[in-house]
Formats: structure tokens, C-alpha cells, sequence
């Protein structure tokens, strides 16, 4: 093959971030060069831009290189012919379905750094989902010239923030040609689409970093919950506003707008000036903008919602107000708890509520949770009369699974991923895979995980300055047979990263047993100012230095898509204690039990849902105390007193082949109960049926 012909066949894969869920292709850009493949974070584009020319000539002429890369083709044409759930089921009693969805964040892949946490890897495993199904459905959102931010820590621990300039030529994205012209205030702000194609899903992203325009402009895509309260009030402008011009640019025209938070209720303003401009009555447009409108909320914490002082917003929005021929006030309280409350600001999820027909929570918990905290909003006298129902998140099944797990799943489970539907469920056929296997297969990603801690932990301590010595003692870290329990999430307050170590001693006890060894894995990002959040990573930074703790507690740099993927993977248990009702949903624990991994979870989120008694753990009894401190005790009572009664004992309870099969029985269970319904697929098939018809 020539050279060049291959570079343009390569580029084909790269511009389709089905690549993102598909290891075929994966394994194309890894043998490309395997050094430039990780030094780029898995980016197909940059990977090939840095690849020397000798290196690609090689490709071209080597056989299985040209196999690899024909077996990833073939994979794409496999996966567009394949008769989608969509085009089986839904298409032909309601063709005219057409989705737009709207989320400041979209996490597709971690060599893409345009998320935070928790709502964009949501977002970007609902896209991924919804290719998949077949669903005609485009996302919107920005794209982020520094993305989120990269996170190190200093040697006491403390966070030490980054921002990155993302270089666009290396991302798998297309200028469109197209721009819209978005009000902001007295100033018309210029943004262009660029598109991305996920699978069968466009994802349109809009970019005021253009040149020549004023700073103030440009810096609406600079970074991702950047800056002060007055530049997210104008970002989130464009992104509602500018975000349903685009569609209008693109010529999609959906018959429904997901609001994935309230960050882009702002569309709905713009909607309804759309159709007043078309000779609609205010009356009728903002009946037709509500009728299709979907709002999904993600926070159960009130402090989590945004609200802006209503001078600002009317300030921000006054051309387009004067469109719809309402006054600031009239306005402001579309989004306020107590209309008429001049005193009161605008609260973006209220506008949400009040602008959409459907709203919906991310667990059955948070469903209740929310009901309580918007009855004001509603002219109903009980709770359950609040109109606020749920549809509990899920995760994209080939995105974070191992491909370790994918080869066994494949030879005892028969699983097809093209055309599956919400329903499919192969895991519950999940008896058929020999414990033994199984364990061996908990014992190979184990081993990768603790591969990856030490070079991870070697890498921090080069990085600070530490000296040989503490580099080589990175790499003695860790035990590949030990008992790993892992947490990886967001570093909010509430949940409560460190809270193991307030029983330090007992846990020092458990950690330190030659017999039976255990090891603590940690990882996890604050927001830029969020000192609290930030505090929680030093403190464990601190007690992972510790004697009785050094070697067998690790805290990662860095939190992203691979850090998640390697943990959830390859630790055995997943914690997760947060203060109960404050996780609305979390995701990160549907993960492991696709690799054979078990839940120890405090009663919050999704796991009331999805424990039954054997398949994970719970920690506590639910109780709940007014005392933060008092709450705080029992539950890191509760948690090690779970460790030392149950959970170390069940895992090195071995038989004669030194299998724990016990432990390994609940895994499998665990395996058969929990991927089949905490998926994207799942999900995305409750809001085609229950929601967007």
C-alpha cells in the first residue's frame, strides 16, 4: 500500500469517534506507534501527525499492519449496516422523531479534555448510546479552547491547576463553515459550529475563540466552569442561544430539546422568539417550546444550582426579551421559586422546570429528593403531585469495558454488540462463565492496575523532584494479590473522599496484615476554587505517606476517562460514601461489575436500586444525623467495621485451588444484576419510550 494512501485511510478512522468504543480500531493507532499512542493520551490524529514518515512507510508495507487496519474497517461497515433497535422498533409507528441535546460538557474520550466529571462522562455515553440504538439524534454543546484544567499535586499535596491549550488540528473534529451570530447584551457574538461525529450521532460544538473578535467574546469557549459568575451567565447565553441558532444553521430541526441541566435552559427563550418571528403569539410559542422540551436535573444540593440576579439576566438577554415583548421582571420569574419576589434571582433549573413538559432525576432516590425540593415551584399540595418523575443513569457498556473482559464475554456470552437493544441483556447469562475464569480474569486486571499505579506513582515523584529513591519506591508499591479497593469521583465535599481514614488505626491494622493484604487506590479532581474539595485530595495525600499507610495507599494525579477505565476495572471493591440523599445518581459504580468487581456503597444514588443483598455491599443502615460529625463517624465506623466483619475475610477465604469462591460467586452475581440494567442503552431506550414520545 502506499504511504499516502494509508495516511488518508487512518484519517478516516480517526474523524469517527466510533473509534472510542471500538478496540479494533484502537489496536490499529496502538501498533501505528505504540509510544506516540500513550504519549498522546490514545489520540488517533495527533498520534498520526507525530508518527515519523520511516515509521509509516514501514506500516504501509507490512502485511498484518494493512490486516489490522482492514479488520477496523470492516468492524465500521459491520457497524452501519447493522439494523438498529431504532430502525426495528420505533422508526416505523414514529418516523418523524428527531432529538436535539443540549450539555455544557460531553465526555467522549480522555484524549478529548472537554469534561469535568460526572454530567459530561453521562452526556457522552448518552450519545454514544443513542448511535448505537439508531436514534436521530444531534448533541450540542462548546468547545473549550483549555478544556477543564490538568491536575498535579505539589509535594504537600495541595492542588497545583493547569489549563492546557488544546490544539484543534489535533482533534477529530470538522469546521463546518458555518458560524451564527448569538446576542449577548448590546453585542452580537460570532461562534462557529465545528462537528463531531460520534458513530451516527453529530455532535455540534460552538467556538467564540475566533480571531480579530473582542476578548471579552473569546473568552466565552476559553475553559469549561471558568471564571466568575458574570462569564458562566454569558456562556451559558451561548450555549442556550447560540446552541438552537445552530441547529437552525445545520437545518435540524428536532421534535424534541433535551436539556441535560440547566446550563442551557436559556434555549428555550430563543425557540420561542424563533417561532414569534414566524407568526406565532407568545402564548402559542411558549406552548409549543414546552410541549417539546425535555429537563433532566442532576443536583440534589441546592447550592448546586446555578442563579444569576435578574438585572444581569434581563441585561444579557434584553434583545431577545424585546422580541417576545416581556420586561426583565416578566422574565425572571419564569425562573424563580416565589414569582414576584423582585429580591429573588434567576435559578436556571427552575427555568428548566417551568419551560419543559418533562422533567426528570437521574435515580428513583433523586426523583424523591427532587419532588421535595421544587414543590414550591408547582401548584400542588402534595410531594407526590409534583410532576418531576426519573429515568436512572446508565453507562456505555463498550466504552469502559476492559478488553480483557470483552474477549471472555465473547466466548461464554455470545454477545452481539451491533443492532442490540435496551432490552438485550447478555449478562444474565453470565452462570455460564466458570468461576475460574472469572477470578483469572480479576487477577490479570488487577495486576494492570497496580502496573499502572507504580508507573503513575513513579512518574508524580520524578515529576516533583523527589530523587531515584523515591522513584524506585513508587514502583514497589502496591501488591498485585492484595485485596484493592478503589474511589475515583469528583472531590465534592460531600462525598467524602477521606472518610475511611478516621478510623486510621483500624484501618492501618487491616492494611498492614502480611496474611491478608489489603490496598487503598485513590483518584479524583475539585473544581479549580474549590478549596474544600481541593483540601480532601491532601489530606489523603498525606496519610498515603504515612507509616503503617506508605506503599499500600495511593493517590493519582489527574483524574480522566483512563484513570476511571484502569480502576474500575481492576480494583475489587468500588466505595462510595457520600452524605445520603446528596448523590444524585453516580455512575462510576455500574462500572466494575462488568470486570467481575463488587459494590461497598452507602444507600444513595443508584445503588438502592440496584443492590439486593448479594450482589455488593452496604454500608450502614440508611440513618441519617442532623451532626455532620456524628454522621461522619458512623458511617467510617460502619465502613471498616464492613471490611473487617465481611469483607476481607469472604476474599482470602480460599479453597484447595486458592479460589475465593464465595467472593467469586457474589462477583458473578453481581455481574448478572447490575450491567444488564445500570446501562446507557437501558437508559437511552426509557427516554425514547417514556420520555422524548
Amino acid at each position: 500500500m502506499k504511504t499516502k494512501a494509508l495516511a488518508k485511510r487512518l484519517s478516516a478512522l480517526a474523524l469517527d469517534l466510533r473509534w472510542s468504543w471500538c478496540p479494533t480500531t484502537q489496536a490499529v493507532f496502538g501498533a501505528l506507534d505504540p509510544m506516540q499512542w500513550e504519549a498522546t493520551q490514545h489520540a488517533p490524529l495527533e498520534t498520526l501527525r507525530r508518527v515519523p514518515s520511516a515509521r509509516l512507510d514501514a506500516c504501509a508495507a507490512d502485511e498484518r499492519f494493512v490486516r489490522l487496519l482492514e479488520d477496523a474497517e470492516a468492524a465500521g461497515r459491520d457497524y452501519y449496516a447493522a439494523q438498529t433497535w431504532f430502525e426495528r422498533k420505533v422508526a416505523p409507528r414514529n418516523p418523524d422523531l428527531k432529538v436535539a441535546y443540549f450539555c455544557s460538557e460531553f465526555a467522549i474520550h480522555e484524549s478529548l479534555q472537554q469534561y469535568s466529571g460526572g454530567l459530561g462522562v453521562l452526556a457522552g455515553d448518552h450519545v454514544k448510546s443513542a448511535s448505537d440504538l439508531g436514534i436521530p439524534f444531534v448533541g450540542v454543546g462548546l468547545l473549550y479552547r483549555h478544556g477543564y484544567y490538568i491536575q498535579e499535586l505539589r509535594g504537600d499535596g495541595s492542588t497545583r491547576v493547569l489549563y492546557p491549550t488544546v490544539e484543534f488540528g489535533d482533534l477529530p473534529i470538522v469546521d463546518t463553515g458555518k458560524e451564527v451570530q448569538c446576542p449577548i447584551g448590546g453585542k452580537m457574538v460570532r461562534a462557529k459550529i465545528w462537528k463531531q461525529q460520534v458513530g451516527r450521532v453529530s455532535l455540534y460544538l460552538l467556538d467564540a475563540d475566533i480571531e480579530g473578535e473582542p476578548k471579552a467574546h473569546r473568552q466565552l469557549t476559553e475553559g469549561l466552569y471558568k471564571g466568575e459568575p458574570d462569564l458562566r451567565l454569558r456562556q451559558q447565553v451561548l450555549l442556550g442561544v447560540g446552541g438552537a441558532r445552530a441547529l437552525e444553521a445545520m437545518r435540524f430541526k428536532p421534535t424534541v430539546v433535551h436539556l441535560n441541566e440547566g446550563h442551557a435552559a436559556f434555549a428555550a427563550v430563543e425557540r420561542m422568539r424563533a417561532m414569534m418571528a414566524r407568526g406565532k403569539s407568545y402564548d402559542a410559542a411558549f406552548a409549543a417550546v414546552r410541549e417539546s422540551t425535555v429537563f433532566t436535573t442532576h443536583t440534589p444540593v441546592p447550592a448546586g444550582h446555578d442563579r444569576y440576579g435578574a438585572k444581569d439576566v434581563g441585561k444579557y438577554l434584553r434583545p431577545i426579551l424585546k422580541e417576545l415583548g416581556l420586561s426583565a421582571e416578566a422574565f425572571a420569574d419564569l425562573g424563580r421559586e416565589n414569582p414576584g419576589d423582585r429580591l429573588e434571582p434567576v435559578c436556571m433549573t427552575v427555568l428548566g422546570l417551568n419551560t419543559a413538559r418533562n422533567v426528570n432525576g437521574v435515580a428513583e432516590l433523586h426523583g424523591h429528593v427532587s419532588r421535595e425540593m421544587w414543590k414550591g415551584v408547582f401548584d400542588v399540595e402534595e410531594v407526590a403531585d409534583v410532576p418531576i418523575g426519573h429515568v436512572t443513569n446508565g453507562i456505555h457498556a463498550r466504552t469502559w469495558l476492559a478488553p480483557e473482559a470483552d474477549e471472555l464475554y465473547r466466548r461464554y456470552l455470545k454477545v452481539k454488540w451491533n443492532g442490540m437493544g435496551p432490552d438485550d441483556d447478555p449478562w444474565k447469562r453470565a452462570s455460564k462463565i466458570p468461576l475460574e475464569a472469572l477470578w483469572e480474569l480479576r487477577k490479570t486486571l488487577r495486576s494492570r492496575l497496580v502496573h499502572f499505579v507504580r508507573t503513575r506513582l513513579a512518574r508524580q515523584a520524578a515529576r516533583r523532584g523527589e530523587g531515584a529513591a523515591a522513584v524506585a519506591e513508587a514502583y514497589r508499591a502496591f501488591d498485585e494479590d492484595a485485596l484493592t479497593l478503589g474511589f475515583a469521583r469528583r472531590f465534592a465535599t460531600y462525598k467524602r473522599a477521606p472518610l475511611i481514614f478516621k478510623e486510621a488505626k483500624r484501618l492501618a491494622a487491616l492494611l498492614g496484615d502480611p496474611d491478608r493484604p489489603v490496598q487503598l487506590v485513590f483518584a479524583g479532581k475539585a473544581h479549580p476554587r474549590d478549596e474544600g474539595g481541593q483540601e480532601l485530595a491532601q489530606i489523603i495525600h498525606t496519610q498515603a505517606h504515612k507509616a503503617g499507610f506508605k506503599g499500600r495507599v495511593a493517590l493519582l494525579e489527574e483524574y480522566d476517562m483512563q484513570v476511571g477505565r484502569v480502576l474500575t476495572s481492576g480494583c475489587d471493591v468500588w466505595l462510595n460514601n457520600p452524605i445520603r440523599p446528596n448523590e444524585a445518581s453516580g455512575t462510576s459504580g455500574m462500572k466494575p461489575p462488568l470486570h467481575g468487581g463488587l459494590n461497598a456503597s452507602i444507600l444513595d444514588g443508584w445503588w438502592p436500586e440496584g443492590f439486593d443483598g448479594e450482589n455488593g455491599w452496604a454500608i450502614g443502615d440508611g440513618s441519617e444525623f442532623k451532626s455532620r460529625r456524628k454522621q461522619d463517624a458512623y458511617d467510617a465506623d460502619a465502613l471498616v467495621d464492613l471490611l473487617e466483619r465481611e469483607l476481607v475475610p469472604e476474599f482470602f477465604d480460599r479453597d484447595k485451588t486458592g479460589l475465593p469462591r464465595r467472593w467469586m460467586e457474589r462477583a458473578r452475581h453481581s455481574l448478572m444484576t447490575i450491567p444488564g440494567q445500570f446501562n446507557t442503552h437501558r437508559m437511552v431506550g426509557d427516554y425514547v419510550r417514556n420520555v422524548y414520545l
